[in-house]
């Protein structure tokens, strides 16, 4: 799908539920949303609030923050939470799973369908109903893992300082 064809399936969305919510369909969650679908590396809400001002100068972190957690109680959305890390957004709702670098924090989607078949287990001890489920990876990613090896330049006698 193309990423104007997602940007307008999106904005549709985003403006049929608010209509269902009664909730005002404002500049700032136009903007958000379309910032959010528009990338495709999980940013975090500080990450959003950077490209976001570039339309919106006074848009406040406040606002990108409760419009993002807006997005997810609409369904538009969905929030990454890894321990120790920033949550992320990520505007494919659908099941997908995700491999999460555990030294840089990256997510990635990772497609997998049989992991979209398991059977959803038997919460009803913890009293815990399960509604859904995304699993998550971790690891390292290709740049984490093959770091570039750093190599000084060789010097000339006469550039050698003393």
């Amino acid at each position: 799908m193309s990423q104007s064809k997602k940007t307008h399936d999106k904005m549709s969305a985003l403006e049929a539920a608010c209509r269902h919510h009664g909730l005002p369909l404002t500049v700032q969650r136009r903007v958000i949303l379309a910032a959010l679908v528009a990338r495709d590396d999980h940013p975090t809400a500080d990450e959003i609030l950077e490209e976001v001002r570039s339309r919106l100068p006074d848009v406040s972190r406040t606002t990108v923050y409760r419009v993002l957690n807006t997005l997810v109680q609409l369904g538009l959305a969905v929030k990454i939470c890894s321990p120790g890390a920033s949550a992320r957004f990520d505007p494919k709702t659908d099941r997908h799973h995700h491999l999460v670098c555990v030294q840089c924090e990256q997510v990635m989607d990772f497609e997998a369908p049989t992991l979209n078949t398991l059977t959803l287990p038997d919460a009803r001890k913890s009293a815990f109903q399960i509604h859904d489920y995304s699993i998550h990876f971790r690891g390292l990613c290709v740049d984490c893992r093959e770091p570039t090896q750093f190599k000084p330049k060789k010097m000339k006698k006469k550039e050698i300082k003393q």
